[in-house]
């Protein structure tokens, strides 16, 4: 053999693009965990799955730690309702006493049957429930406002 240095072809000089050979794929640049399965987030110690939680893969944080709450992302499932905050009638008025001559005034706090209806379904605050209770029980001993209807 002689001394005379052999030309590079370009086939054989290593190349920095992936795709040196046709169809194959290209080397991933970072190693790949095995079992990972890709479901967002972090799971609970201890317990089951969570039931119904519609995350999917991605691996994608969420603001807040919300499912779909207030500023959190939504990806499906039940739209959820949301409820108007209820103010107390009597705060927003300024009303110190409530009468309990004055029926038609109590009447939306009661039902049809009678009872009291609790703050949670009319917004009412703490102390203006009890007050509000107190002119109910005492409308109802001067026969104002029945205790219970017939069915």
């Amino acid at each position: 053999m002689s001394d005379q240095p052999v030309p590079e072809t370009p086939s054989t000089t290593p190349t920095a693009t992936p795709s040196a050979a046709p169809g194959a794929t290209p080397a991933p640049s970072a190693p790949r965990h095995e079992g990972h399965t890709g479901g967002g987030g972090q799971r609970r110690e201890g317990g089951p799955p969570r039931q119904g939680y519609s995350g999917g893969g991605g691996g994608q944080r969420r603001e807040g730690g919300s499912h779909g709450g207030p500023g959190g992302l939504r990806r499906g499932g039940k739209r959820q309702y949301f409820r108007k905050k209820k103010v107390c009638r009597f705060c927003v008025e300024r009303i110190d006493f409530i009468d309990y001559k004055k029926v038609e005034m109590l009447q939306p706090f009661v039902q049809e049957r009678g009872k009291i209806l609790p703050r949670r379904m009319t917004g009412t605050c703490s102390r203006h429930q009890r007050w509000l209770g107190e002119a109910i029980k005492r409308a109802r001993n001067i026969a104002l406002l029945p205790f219970a209807t017939e069915l």
